[in-house]
């Protein structure tokens, strides 16, 4: 079984060894299979497996020399064939009484994992794509995110493992690719803030901290380039799904207020992160939710001043900026906060 072989190559010397035995010589005839046996899973499974265990940067064993391009080339023979595979299995209809997790969302799924592994293993500088016109990187990017889309939340969030692929995914993508994610159509981009938020309310402390981390990178963007609104392409579009979705960012507030006022929370400095540029990008709704919360307790005038206080000090010393030391300050500040809230509810 290759995927095995290529599982026990823990080293640079085996992995290349490996490398070496299955590209150029087998990787056209994989992309065919793809091409042909989609729709199998019986096919298409132990296929994208050994894909995702090829591009497995694990014990930094994908290492090449440096004038070596044999980590663009995996990436361009991987991304091929996960969007052979994407194209077609998109537009497969699950049998009559079928189970669409084991006909369609599996290798959707594990697709999706190979493309993180292949874009979070630290082997490829992606500038290289766009400066040489190479269309793999935009063409992948483009297919897993209508693989993406294809998946209903709900059904998405019932299967675990496709969840925390999917989430994992979109961490990457806004962390790395934040340019290729703002240029979205908003619909597509407001879909994905709202499983984002969904995610952020997951029991999975995994799924949460991801989609945490997502926030804040795409936030930090926002706010990093607001000032440029019409100067760049990147805050044009941005002005653009503002101006379609004002509420873009509001609701990804509304719930990560919710969960720091109200729930227990294990990964507490995870939800931290993006709580700062949120709050910096929705200022006016920040004061507004503030503000309902606190006249709830109007019945109870020692529990809304208590409250008042409380909110003084998660924004005690806190500036209008992105720093690291402005942000470790509302950090701490949370761990405050919370304890006081988590007194008076």
């Amino acid at each position: 079984d290759l995927h095995d072989i290529c599982s026990s190559c823990n080293n640079r010397r085996t992995y290349s060894l490996f490398f070496e035995f299955l590209y150029p010589a087998y990787t056209p005839l994989l992309r065919e299979v793809a091409a042909q046996w989609y729709h199998t899973p019986a096919v298409t499974t132990p296929l994208l497996k050994l894909i995702a265990e090829v591009v497995y940067n694990k014990a930094q064993r994908l290492t090449f020399d440096s004038s070596s391009p044999n980590g663009i080339l995996l990436f361009r023979e991987v991304s091929s064939l996960i969007y052979v595979f994407g194209t077609r299995i998109l537009t497969h209809d699950v049998p009559a009484g079928g189970n669409i997790y084991e006909h369609k969302y599996k290798g959707i799924g594990i697709s999706l994992l190979a493309l993180h592994r292949a874009l979070s293993g630290n082997y490829v500088n992606f500038g290289v794509f766009a400066l040489y016109g190479d269309k793999a990187l935009d063409d992948v990017l483009s297919i897993a995110i209508q693989l993406c889309l294809s998946m209903q939340l709900s059904e998405m969030m019932a299967f675990p493992k496709l969840a925390k692929t999917y989430f994992t995914l979109i961490e990457i993508l806004m962390r790395n690719h934040t340019s290729t994610m703002v240029k979205l159509e908003t619909l597509v981009l407001a879909h994905i803030t709202n499983t984002l938020q969904e995610g952020l309310k997951s029991h999975e402390v995994s799924i949460s901290s991801q989609c945490a981390a997502a926030i804040e990178n795409l936030t930090v963007y926002h706010f990093t380039h607001a000032p440029e609104l019409e100067r760049t392409e990147a805050g044009r579009r941005l002005n653009a799904h503002l101006s379609t979705e004002p509420a873009l960012f509001q609701g990804l507030l509304s719930a990560l207020l919710q969960i720091i006022v109200f729930e227990e929370c294990a990964n507490q400095w995870s939800l931290s992160r993006p709580l700062l540029p949120l709050i910096l990008i929705n200022q006016d709704f920040f004061n507004q939710w503030q503000e309902q919360l606190i006249a709830q307790q109007a019945g109870t005038p020692e529990r809304q001043a208590k409250l008042v206080s409380a909110f003084q000090k998660l924004m005690a010393e806190v500036q209008c900026n992105l720093e690291s030391k402005n942000r470790d300050k509302i950090t701490t500040n949370l761990t405050l906060f919370r304890h006081e809230v988590k007194a008076l509810f």
